[in-house]
């Protein structure tokens, strides 16, 4: 029996709730261990902080954003 084959029938075996987990550790799995396809870059945040033109540089919002970010890792 594949092993495709043997995880349907022992999924089939369970509750639906169960069945859940199954589905939700094979997507777990999947999107792990399988690389990604590269796409497009999104930029769809572009002139998102134009407003702050005026008060902030951008060298001093990477580092803002950077030290926000060391901030938020260690919590």
């Amino acid at each position: 029996m594949k092993t495709l084959d043997e995880v349907v029938e022992v999924t089939k075996e369970l509750p639906e709730e169960l069945q859940s987990e199954v589905r939700d550790f094979a997507r777990f799995v999947r999107d792990t261990h399988l690389p990604r396809p590269a796409g497009k870059m999104k930029l769809d945040w572009r002139g998102a902080l134009s407003d702050m033109r005026d008060e902030f540089t951008s060298v001093e919002l990477q580092h803002a954003i950077l030290e926000w970010r060391k901030k938020h890792a260690c919590s």
